[in-house]
């Protein structure tokens, strides 16, 4: 087996001899690490978990169990061919996720970046690419091809159609269906077709560090570009007239003038 000495690795748990082990890396009972599969330094795979490769784990994760990780994408148009997963570090992962490999479709990657705590029962389809300390709530799921942009907000049984974008700090609601891309910074809830926004994500910001000043800039342009019953055009050149485009708001205005489906508002 290509691993470290130093790992614990319980022994009901069957290691593939092409699976790799890094210092400090713990196995509880009854896991299965498929070959292809590396796994960092100081991370513990919980019970019942398992990992297929290929797929790059980073250091310091925790998988509480019933994992399935780096499986065959669920997807019609995959034939077999070589995709991967990659993880990053610091995150946790709680009971029964489920995160598939990429397709060639869109580079054969999934990505999960650094520090995202990832609740039980969620669902991470193949090719979807998450940023940092992003928090997905219970039973969640992202079809294939989602993008979750960093400290994104995703609430219990909500599901996000594929090829969507959740914007940075943006908040979703539980139990909520989403079809379109979501705006960084601002609170959406509904269900399929009736999704609406519910102004700026103030709670979270405030809990993320962001100073009052930062919070009014973005509620000023969130007035102008959503309550002003302008056209997104119109509603631009009035907060850069007025200098009121801060570089929260800049994120804004980018993520909604290059967004390819449509937002909701």
């Amino acid at each position: 087996m290509s691993m470290v000495k130093s790992a614990r690795i319980h022994p009901s748990s069957a290691i593939s001899e092409g699976a790799r082990l890094a210092e400090g890396v713990s196995v509880a009972p009854f896991c299965v690490i498929g070959e292809g599969a590396s796994i960092g330094q100081g991370t513990s795979i919980g019970p019942h978990t398992v990992i297929e490769g290929p797929t790059v784990i980073g250091r310091n994760n925790r998988f509480y169990g019933q994992a399935s990780i780096g499986t065959d994408p669920q997807d019609l148009k995959y034939r077999g061919e070589k995709s991967e997963l990659r993880i990053g570090d610091g995150n946790r992962i709680r009971e029964f996720v489920s995160i598939h490999r990429g397709t060639e479709i869109a580079g054969n990657k999934t990505l999960v970046g650094n520090g995202n705590l990832i609740m039980t029962g969620v669902h991470i389809a193949h090719d979807c690419q998450l940023g940092d300390g992003i928090i997905l709530g219970n039973s969640a799921t992202l079809g294939g091809h989602v993008k979750v942009e960093d400290h994104a907000r995703v609430g219990a049984f909500s599901g996000v159609h594929q090829f969507c974008r959740v914007g940075t700090r943006a908040f979703i609601g539980p139990y909520s269906v989403i079809t379109r891309d979501t705006l960084p910074f601002i609170q959406t809830v509904g269900k399929r077709g009736e999704n609406r926004i519910f102004g700026i994500n103030v709670t979270g910001l405030e809990r993320d560090g962001f100073s009052t000043e930062r919070i009014d800039a973005l509620k000023k342009a969130y007035r102008i570009l959503f309550q002003k019953k302008l056209t997104i055009r119109q509603a631009v050149e009035i907060i850069r007239e007025k200098g009121l485009e801060t570089e929260d708001v800049a994120v804004l205005i980018r993520f909604i003038e290059t967004s390819e489906r449509g937002f909701v508002r």
